[in-house]
């Protein structure tokens, strides 16, 4: 064969094909670098956790590159399209096998984003109760009361209802104190609202509540509702019942149990 003819007809067209393919690819990457360089800048002066920006950075730079990819063979005359339809196909079995992941990652990014509770919260999500260590993707890493670490699938937390016990300044304290039937009730209502108003880590507003709320089976019941701040939620709680107990002994008033009056009626049969 002529090696003039070689050269026209093979080497030159693939030599042009290649360094075109070559440049590209080049420039496609610089592009792909200065969009997803801006998206990140746009997404973090719009306030977005560092962890998704990265993330969605990580995702857009991977799709991006995928067309240049896809650009850069074309140029070369490779048949993209069955390649594009192996890539379609291959994400959808990766999606159907990763349905339960991809659940925990849009839960990931709803909490990332609409943030229904932050590191160091305590919340009641997702059948746990404890103080929020971490946030990830996929899964949350809490900590509970006994400094058991344990780590949530955000769809567990996501659908189903979150309880965010940090998310107020202040929380009401819901406590119900009975008295025996035969037991002087405004001596009890008195003491009470003593040991409310002494209190000085309750609130003066909103105002505490002592009232009689319920003439129960063998109680008389009263709720006591102070208002405090959240880190004072437990301590006034376990303070007022053992003040409660303390108070009603030395007053003489008695906190009964449940209990039943059973009566026996005999009959007397004529002989």
């Amino acid at each position: 064969m002529d090696f003039d003819l070689m050269l026209n007809d093979y080497a030159i067209p693939w030599g042009i094909k290649i360094a075109m393919a070559i440049v590209i690819f080049v420039v496609g990457k610089w592009v792909v670098k200065m969009v997803v360089g801006f998206a990140k800048k746009l997404l973090t002066k719009s306030n977005m956790d560092q962890m998704l920006v990265d993330f969605v950075a990580a995702i857009v730079n991977a799709l991006l590159m995928l067309f240049v990819i896809i650009a850069s063979l074309n140029q070369l005359g490779v048949d993209t399209s069955s390649l594009v339809a192996l890539i379609a196909a291959a994400g959808l079995a990766v999606g159907l096998a990763l349905q339960g992941s991809m659940q925990n990652f849009a839960a990931g990014v709803m909490i990332i984003i609409f943030k229904p509770f932050k590191s160091g919260d305590f919340i009641d999500a997702g059948g746990v109760m404890g103080v929020v260590e971490k946030v990830q993707i996929f899964s949350t890493t809490m900590r509970t009361g006994d400094n058991k670490e344990i780590i949530v699938p955000n769809g567990g937390i996501y659908s189903g209802p979150i309880t965010n016990f940090s998310a107020r300044d202040t929380r009401r304290v819901d406590m119900v104190f009975g008295i025996g039937y035969d037991d002087d009730f405004r001596q009890a209502k008195a003491i009470l609202e003593r040991l409310v108003t002494e209190d000085e880590r309750i609130l003066p507003e909103p105002a505490p509540v002592v009232g009689l709320s319920e003439l129960g089976d063998s109680s008389v019941n009263f709720v006591v509702r102070p208002w405090v701040n959240s880190g004072d939620y437990w301590a006034v709680m376990w303070d007022m019942n053992e003040k409660v107990k303390t108070e009603f002994d030395a007053a003489g008033i008695s906190i009964p149990y449940p209990q039943m009056d059973v009566h026996l009626h005999q009959e007397n049969k004529a002989d």
